[in-house]
């Protein structure tokens, strides 16, 4: 998460940045992708940082609770 804000966005970032950076379990991290996304939509838009967030997303499969994950959305089509 923190590499894809990369060194500009962590500048501009800092709160997202601090809090990814000392979230305490992988549970909290999941709930922080709304807020990197947010942050990278503003600077990048929200199609590429969409696609950043669904690259991070997949790196918690196996890692969450079931009820945690996400599940397929109607909204894309």
């Amino acid at each position: 998460m923190l590499a894809l804000l990369g060194d500009d966005g962590s500048r501009r970032f800092a709160n997202v940045t601090r809090r990814v950076r000392y979230a305490n379990d992988v549970q909290a991290l999941w709930y922080l992708r709304g807020d990197v996304m947010a942050a990278l939509a503003s600077t990048q838009g929200e199609a590429s940082a969409r696609g950043k967030v669904q690259q991070v997303t997949e790196m918690f499969h196996g890692l969450l609770p079931g009820s945690l994950n996400s599940r397929p959305s109607t909204l894309r089509g």
